[in-house]
């Protein structure tokens, strides 16, 4: 990889600016030029070093709904298991995992109550128990990979943010999310790599580049974006392991030792989600990523000394396989 593809993945998963040529900002910053920086981008897409670029929607504060779901797909059977389940436009990721849940997807719904209805749905089609993990409590959540599985970076959430983020209020800090939901659908798959991405979108919608560019600096500032920027995939640039940890956490402790695992420097995701009895005992589920297994492990061993004697049982479940990964899609 060269230094701007490695800059471009490493400075730029947040922050993409809102401007008439932002592909020229981000040019200038990385002392390139700004066809250089749209050429590299495309590659980065084509050959899967990216996942995607552009916007990643915050649901809940959008009025829907995440959640994190498993089931067990026969082996003799997995492919076609896999073909169904991601058929669901629902489904915005999807991983095979070395467990006897041996496939797990995230959920993304328009309405809290479109979530155990999609739940339903996907149990009748694939003829299989689905376990649902709804989101209790969101300790952190903030993956931003460097190139070479050199660390993961992020910051603790602020104290006050809640844990499953409010939905926002019709016109709250000037959002209506009905009256943006044009900008939302055309920006929900990524961004148009054109020197003017943001004046193809006021096309399509037959607007204008100022109600586009105000409108997702409105989204920004309500938390209904989280951030504007390059998703990585983090296998294709040094991760190779990426371990979701689970934790028996005795239910008075889990929320106090759940925030000091989501404050540890390589966890990317902290989550309290419920337990499944007697299948499935684990109520705190932490992700770590690493360049082996070996370190992803040691890194669990840091989360069970922060636990201690709270915790009765535990796992790391790997993920062996991407089976889908497209993010948040709203129907049009």
């Amino acid at each position: 990889m060269n230094e701007l593809s490695r800059r471009l993945i490493d400075e730029w998963q947040g922050g993409f600016p809102l401007c008439e040529r932002p592909f020229a900002v981000v040019a200038e910053r990385l002392s390139a030029s700004e066809d250089a920086v749209l050429e590299i981008l495309r590659e980065l897409l084509a050959d899967g070093t990216l996942t995607r670029f552009g916007p990643l929607y915050q649901i809940e504060r959008l009025g829907g709904a995440f959640s994190l779901a498993a089931l067990q797909a026969p082996e003799a059977d997995f492919e076609r298991i896999t073909a169904i389940v991601n058929g669901f436009p629902e489904v915005a990721h999807n991983y095979r995992r070395n467990h006897a849940f041996n496939m797990w997807f995230v959920l993304a719904t328009e309405t809290p109550a479109g979530m155990n209805d999609t739940v339903e749905r996907i149990a009748a089609a694939t003829g299989l128990p689905v376990l649902n993990f709804p989101k209790e409590h969101e300790y952190f959540i903030e993956a931003r990979f460097t190139v070479g599985a050199g660390r993961v970076e992020g910051s603790a959430p602020p104290a006050e943010h809640p844990s499953p983020p409010a939905p926002l209020p019709p016109g709250e800090r000037g959002v209506s999310v009905q009256a943006l939901r044009p900008v939302i659908l055309a920006t929900q798959a990524g961004l148009p790599l054109t020197p003017q991405p943001y004046h193809a979108i006021a096309a399509q919608l037959d607007s204008n580049v100022e109600t586009v560019i105000a409108g997702l600096q409105a989204l920004l500032d309500a938390g209904a974006i989280r951030r504007i920027g390059v998703v990585p995939n983090h296998y294709r640039i040094g991760y190779a392991a990426n371990g979701m940890t689970v934790w028996d956490v005795a239910d008075a402790k889990v929320d106090e030792l759940g925030e000091r695992v989501g404050a540890l420097e390589f966890v990317t995701h902290c989550y309290r989600r419920p337990r499944h009895l007697p299948d499935w005992p684990y109520n705190l589920f932490a992700m770590a990523h690493g360049a082996s297994r070996d370190e992803v492990a040691a890194k669990a061993d840091r989360i069970a000394e922060i636990l201690g004697d709270a915790c009765r049982a535990r796992d790391i479940l790997y993920s062996t396989r991407i089976l889908k990964k497209t993010g948040l899609r709203l129907n049009g």
